[in-house]
């Protein structure tokens, strides 16, 4: 039987998705690094604006404000990293194609191939 946060599936569907159990504990992983970098940033931002806070003093409330908001930013960065990567994990165990991230696909226009015409008639060059 395989858990899913605190559901647990059934074993019909586990047996359709063999990689089920896998994806989980990637997902699984990929929150609580979120959540450790969190508190890691957290930590480390605020242990830098204290050093820092000799040069340009400001209160304590801006002090964790800004490393709350700078440690979200990169617990999202980290857990969007992490959790894309099971993503990737799941199209393996379920297609076994690897999707390929290196080169954005962006679509690039047709040359053309001579003087054609335009819906009204009109050549163009």
């Amino acid at each position: 039987m395989v858990n899913l946060g605190l559901t647990r599936v059934d074993d019909a569907l586990a047996a359709k998705h063999p990689g089920l159990e896998s994806y989980a504990a990637c997902q699984s992983q990929a929150f609580m690094k979120g959540t450790g970098s969190f508190v890691l940033g957290v930590v480390g931002f605020f242990a830098i604006q204290k050093a820092l806070q000799r040069k340009l003093p400001y209160p304590l409330q801006w002090n964790l404000l800004i490393s709350i908001v700078a440690a979200s930013v990169g617990s999202y960065a980290v857990t969007r990293w992490e959790t894309q990567k099971c993503s990737d994990l799941w199209l393996l165990l379920e297609t076994g194609k690897v999707q390929d991230r290196s080169s954005p696909q962006a679509n690039t226009p047709e040359e053309s191939k001579g003087p054609g015409k335009t819906k009204y008639g009109d050549v163009m060059e």
